[in-house]
């Protein structure tokens, strides 16, 4: 487990549940925000599970009644192309597991699922959702575009045309329009979410594993390609002006100015 400087935790909880693996992210001081060392935790405990035959399934959800508020903007102070694309090695590794690898995973949504959030929700193959969750991917508002693969796992969900206007414009989403237009895949109460991941969780651990296994990887055709240039893209807009500035805007609480630099 990982903690602040203030000595708070940051950690990734794990409890089975038979064949199933619940993985809850806890991150209070930041809404859960997936912070490195957070992904670098989600990651040793996929590779782990993606060895493990007595795991079928997996549910990720967030602690407190919120899934994940995004990227942690409090540690992200990148300083080099090389720097960039280190940050976003271990996180590209996770997202493959995810996508690709051979155990389903569910995301089970309550409150918000921001940016980094919606990245990890949509890398999952089923999204169970509260009737009161929201979804935003306002990366552009921080001088970003899309990470952890969203610009490729998105479309996938929602069609290139949402998608295009959801990371452009970065506007919030009530859990009713995520239904609607394939972003989530069953809403239920609140409150209700974890029971009705871990029912369907259990089903899924209940098919022909190495049958699960290649579906999501056939389904999983293109990913390498869209993360590397990802990589790439992301890395260079780490370092721009317009970056600096917008983390500025949302720590000051003000509308950025950006000036294409």
């Amino acid at each position: 487990m990982a903690e602040t400087a203030g000595g708070a935790p940051m950690r990734v909880i794990e409890e089975r549940d038979g064949a199933v693996l619940l993985l809850t992210i806890d991150y209070p001081a930041r809404r859960n925000a997936l912070a490195p060392a957070l992904r670098q935790e989600m990651l040793r405990i996929l590779d782990r599970v993606e060895g493990d035959p007595e795991i079928r399934a997996v549910v990720v959800t967030g602690a407190g009644g919120t899934f994940c508020s995004g990227g942690d903007l409090s540690g992200m102070d990148v300083r080099s192309p090389l720097q960039g694309r280190e940050r976003l090695r271990a996180a590209h590794e996770m997202i493959r597991l995810m996508v690709a690898g051979s155990t389903p995973v569910i995301a089970a949504v309550e409150g918000w699922c921001a940016g980094a959030g919606m990245s990890l929700a949509c890398a999952c193959d089923t999204v169970v959702a509260a009737e009161d969750a929201n979804f935003i991917a306002a990366f552009g508002k921080v001088g970003l575009m899309a990470d952890l693969g969203l610009a490729y796992t998105l479309p996938l969900r929602v069609g290139h045309a949402r998608a295009r206007e959801i990371l452009l414009y970065g506007e919030p989403i009530a859990a009713e329009e995520a239904l609607r237009i394939g972003l989530v895949d069953q809403l239920v109460p609140r409150g209700a979410v974890l029971d009705a991941a871990m029912a369907r969780a259990r089903i899924l651990a209940a098919q022909a594993p190495t049958a699960v296994a290649l579906t999501k990887q056939m389904l999983a055709e293109g990913l390498d390609a869209a993360l590397n240039q990802e990589r790439h893209y992301q890395s260079l807009l780490f370092l721009t002006q317009d970056h600096v500035e917008g983390k500025a805007a949302f720590f000051g609480k003000r509308a950025p100015s950006f000036k294409g630099e």
